[in-house]
């Protein structure tokens, strides 16, 4: 009887039902807190998609009702707002109220920038197509280019929720690897010369101008893709509460316990869909590549703009090309690569704060394409 207990316990444990899948897939989860506890590379998406992946692939006996796909489990409970596509909205609203527009603002220009850098999104669509997506699964992943995780969840949602655990952890992974991706592109791109100008001061942007800017922004998005109403509205939204000066305590939740919340929930939640018979199909690997691909037509296309950009501007306005890849929308890591490599050329040329105007304009773009892609391509 004691033998028969103990036998059916061992088949209750991960020990009994692991293969060699799920020993994969916690590995590459043990690499993700690598990165992020020992170089830092987007701590707060990497560390929980990590132990989110451990989590989800530790071996299961079937009917124990724990895992995230088993119906009404807590796991399967939280990772609904994934699902449902209502995480990646709050999240917008946490980013609109931490975000400064003055930039953007001030220097109209750079939204061009944030534009042309969505160009990624679109030949990434085009390339899937070609391997064999549909059209909404060749939408959701051509997304990966924006290098914006909470949109790629979004859309991946609506369009193609099959592949939705490997959209995300690759939009996610192309976010983090933004100063190991993005600098040896805009070296290629650019001239010594080129990486010298000095952009001019950017003017003072009035409280009113401030206050406005979301109110207007939306308009004229929302009108221009009502698809992208629930991205678009959360973003200015939030920035309102910020600008405004009179919801002091909405904007410090939004951008405080609120986002931290979320980012908390989808990490873990995508990093336990990671599992590993769900995961593991070669469909993941060509999202990996094509997101890759989407992002370094992204940067690409961002630098090459500023370039053509220049030739029409007089000498003493030109823009510095490094910070053409901004435009994608990893605020503000891509916009610190951006600074870090002027510097590298020029102790004193800070492009931080111009590289914020693509930055910001690239939040706008990516949700203004998940918005195109969703009014196409839902059925």
């Amino acid at each position: 009887m004691i033998f028969e207990n103990l036998r059916q316990f061992w088949h209750y444990t991960g020990f009994a039902n692991c293969n060699y899948q799920y020993i994969l897939m916690i590995a590459i989860g043990l690499i993700f807190i690598y990165l992020a506890i020992k170089k830092e590379w987007e701590p707060l998406l990497l560390l929980p998609i990590g132990f989110g992946m451990i989590i989800g692939n530790i071996p299961l006996f079937t009917g124990l009702n724990i895992g995230i796909y088993e119906q009404g489990s807590v796991m399967n409970i939280l990772y609904q707002g994934v699902q449902k596509g209502f995480y990646p909205p709050l999240i917008f609203l946490g980013i609109g109220a931490m975000t400064d527009f003055s930039a953007l603002i001030s220097n109209p220009k750079l939204l061009l920038i944030g534009a042309a850098a969505q160009f990624g999104i679109f030949g990434a669509y085009a390339i899937a197509l070609h391997l064999g997506f549909n059209p909404a699964e060749s939408g959701a992943i051509g997304i990966i280019g924006g290098a914006d995780g909470p949109t790629a969840i979004f859309l991946s949602s609506q369009l193609a929720p099959d592949l939705m655990g490997a959209i995300a952890v690759s939009a996610y992974s192309y976010m983090a690897l933004v100063p190991v991706i993005q600098p040896p592109i805009m070296r290629l791109l650019t001239s010594k010369k080129e990486r010298l100008i000095k952009m001019k001061p950017l003017r003072t942007v009035s409280d009113t101008e401030k206050k406005l800017f979301p109110i207007i922004g939306f308009l004229l998005t929302a009108f221009i893709v009502p698809s992208g109403i629930p991205l678009l509205g959360m973003l200015f939204f939030g920035n309102l509460l910020k600008e405004s000066g009179v919801t002091k305590r909405l904007a410090n939740t939004a951008s405080g316990a609120l986002i931290d919340v979320i980012t908390i929930l989808i990490g873990l939640t995508v990093g336990c869909s990671t599992q590993a018979d769900k995961f593991l199909k070669w469909d993941s690997v060509k999202i990996f590549a094509l997101g890759a691909f989407s992002f370094v037509i992204a940067t690409f296309c961002g630098v090459l703009f500023v370039k053509i950009m220049n030739i029409f501007l007089k000498e003493g306005n030109k823009v510095n090309p490094l910070i053409g890849n901004a435009g994608v929308s990893a605020v503000p890591d891509a916009a610190r690569v951006s600074n870090n490599e002027g510097l590298k050329y020029d102790k004193k040329n800070y492009l931080l704060t111009h590289a914020m105007g693509p930055n910001v304009a690239g939040v706008i773009g990516s949700a203004v394409a998940a918005g195109i892609l969703l009014g196409f391509l839902a059925n």
